[in-house]
């Protein structure tokens, strides 16, 4: 197997990701995180969670994307 698409290393526990048709070879999670999360455009901290979208962006938290001018995204309902 090839080596980490991230970092490059050669660890001998490596595992293949396949995100919209394309596959990636990785040596963690860390380095799969690093290379495929998407970034809060207000933030630009890597979502690993759910996130949050208005408008197809998305963002990690309701506040960010209020800060970028979202209005229907709520951290709690009601």
């Amino acid at each position: 197997m090839k080596p980490c698409d991230q970092c490059g290393n050669q660890y001998d526990k490596r595992f293949e990701v396949r995100l919209a048709g394309q596959a990636y070879v990785f040596d963690s999670f860390e380095c799969a995180i690093q290379k495929l999360a998407p970034v809060c455009p207000h933030c630009d901290c890597r979502i690993i969670g759910h996130g949050v979208e208005e408008n197809g962006n998305i963002y990690c938290c309701a506040h960010c994307a209020a800060a970028m001018g979202a209005e229907q995204v709520r951290d709690r309902a009601g």
